[in-house]
């Protein structure tokens, strides 16, 4: 049986091509424990969380990255985030139910895909924006790797009903090759499409590598763990509504009685009272959250989601 959400490097030192696994199980069934998602924006929602944990493991930051996709077909709006510290969390939002996950008729023919990557510490942050190319996600990232890297990349990316998982291969650069064998990326290539979506999802890192690659020198590192978590906090909540201003919040409260805002990703519900508006503009603290589950039609037509803050809907 093999270990659940995890995400692993791996090299094929005869073809000078490096690689990394991910598979997701608990973390994916959390992430959409809360939203009744339609199997074709489920589809592509997991091949997305994949895909932006790849993303991340190829890289060394230490903040957090974002993978989006905005278009004006049924899905308006895709976004998951990944942290350096293996955290991964995600949406999607949709207008009406697509009939198919390719990409043109999911999200139309405008999308455009934003790979953004935020460092905590003092450095600038990066933003890759390219069209949304191909009928699967894993063709867009390819040819955004080849664009932005120019190093040719194959991903495959499968999604069953209890996981979501998937292997990114990519050409070593010129100075890093060791055995310089001119067939050995095309074989690396060719081996990797033997790949299923159940072996993708179903089997350990070990079996799938001997699989595919038992004539080759294969090198397998350690795994790193991979869990679903919301950055939200009562703390942001308290920013945000402190941001709106005093009497916009107490105009609320005389309206509805209180403020309740729902966080986008994870579903929490942040609730305010009288008492607690009163004592926020006061500087003092505020009483404790309340979780709950929002229906699949309110999730759908949420508000875009933020950045850094909590981003929820405010009622």
């Amino acid at each position: 049986m093999r270990s659940k959400d995890l995400q692993q490097r791996f090299m094929v030192d005869s073809c000078d091509t490096r690689g990394h696994l991910v598979q997701l199980d608990d973390t994916w069934s959390e992430a959409t424990a809360r939203t009744d998602y339609p199997d074709t924006v489920r589809q592509v929602l997991g091949e997305a969380f994949v895909a932006a944990t790849l993303l991340a493991s190829t890289i060394k930051f230490d903040g957090k990255l974002t993978l989006q996709v905005r278009g004006n077909g049924p899905i308006h709006l895709l976004v998951v985030q990944v942290t350096n510290e293996g955290n991964v969390r995600g949406l999607a939002r949709w207008e009406q139910t697509p009939t198919s996950s390719e990409l043109p008729i999911a999200f139309g023919a405008e999308a455009r895909m934003i790979i953004t990557i935020e460092a905590n510490k003092n450095a600038e942050p990066y933003q890759g924006i390219v069209a949304l190319e191909g009928d699967t996600l894993a063709a867009a990232l390819q040819t955004y790797f080849h664009t932005s890297e120019q190093l040719p990349t194959e991903l495959y990316l499968a999604v069953s009903e209890n996981s979501a998982a998937g292997m990114l291969i990519q050409k070593l650069p010129a100075e890093e090759r060791t055995y310089h064998d001119a067939d050995g990326w095309q074989r690396a290539r060719v081996l990797s499409e033997t790949l299923t979506n159940n072996e993708l999802c179903n089997e350990s890192a070990e079996t799938l590598l001997h699989r595919i690659f038992h004539e080759e020198r294969v090198r397998l590192f350690d795994a790193q763990s991979v869990q679903f978590h919301c950055s939200c906090s009562r703390e942001r909540t308290d920013g945000m509504l402190y941001g709106l201003g005093k009497q916009e919040v107490d105009d609320i409260v005389a309206e509805q009685g209180g403020v309740e805002i729902t966080c986008e990703f994870c579903d929490a519900h942040y609730c305010y009272d009288t008492v607690d508006a009163a004592a926020l503009f006061k500087g003092l603290p505020t009483s404790e959250t309340t979780v709950g589950t929002a229906s699949a039609e309110s999730s759908s037509k949420a508000p875009t989601p933020s950045g850094d803050s909590n981003s929820g809907t405010l009622h």
